[in-house]
């Protein structure tokens, strides 16, 4: 696989060759960019990034080794009650659970340390207009399957009426966040609402056991 400055990239982790990378001169490193529903974890100094609305991504890394990952995922709207705790059995819930312990499985696949994990989250704006406020829905689960986790937030930004870029650096820890102007709410929400489809109509997959 080639970057945009024509030399090969290095490999990514074995499952995330669907995952876009390219070298990406404003980060000035090779960056992988996700897709609502998509995660990606790496050992190496390069960036992650995304475009939030209503969704969340939770960025987590081991702080002593640098290895990390962001995720990016929205939790389906549903007419029942949802249960906010890691532990949910409902339809809604178990997405959530889907996307982090994917994201933490891979982290402590590859020699992360439960103890050494934090966390930073960002998203969950209330851009699309008619719509539960999904993305309070996101946010205080995230914050919760956290907390259950025993795993620190270490920064956050979430909330609010914008969209966001986000630009995590999972070797530092350190993360650059572009709050976006209203022409870009449309193309998003657009996004999200394409998502919200196919989340709602695809099956949940199964019980993911953390080790």
């Amino acid at each position: 696989m080639a970057d945009d400055m024509g030399t090969r990239l290095s490999p990514a982790l074995p499952g995330f060759e669907n995952i876009k990378r390219a070298w990406h001169g404003t980060f000035e490193t090779v960056a992988a960019r996700l897709l609502p529903g998509q995660y990606f974890v790496t050992m190496r100094d390069e960036a992650i990034y995304t475009t939030l609305g209503s969704c969340i991504s939770a960025c987590i890394r081991d702080r002593m080794s640098g290895i990390g990952g962001m995720n990016h995922f929205m939790l389906p709207l549903s007419k029942e009650e949802i249960s906010l705790k890691a532990g949910d059995i409902s339809a809604s819930a178990r997405y959530g659970n889907y996307a982090m312990e994917h994201l933490i499985n891979v982290i402590l696949k590859n020699g992360g340390k439960r103890q050494n994990l934090e966390a930073k989250i960002f998203g969950g704006g209330r851009i699309i207009t008619n719509m539960t406020d999904v993305g309070r829905r996101n946010i205080d689960f995230a914050r919760d399957y956290l907390k259950t986790e025993g795993i620190e937030i270490a920064s956050q930004d979430v909330g609010d009426i914008f969209p966001r870029m986000v630009v995590y650096f999972p070797k530092t820890g350190k993360v650059k966040v572009k709050r976006l102007r209203s022409l870009h709410n449309n193309t998003i929400a657009e996004q999200e609402i394409e998502y919200l489809s196919t989340i709602e109509t695809k099956p949940v997959s199964g019980d993911i056991e953390l080790f």
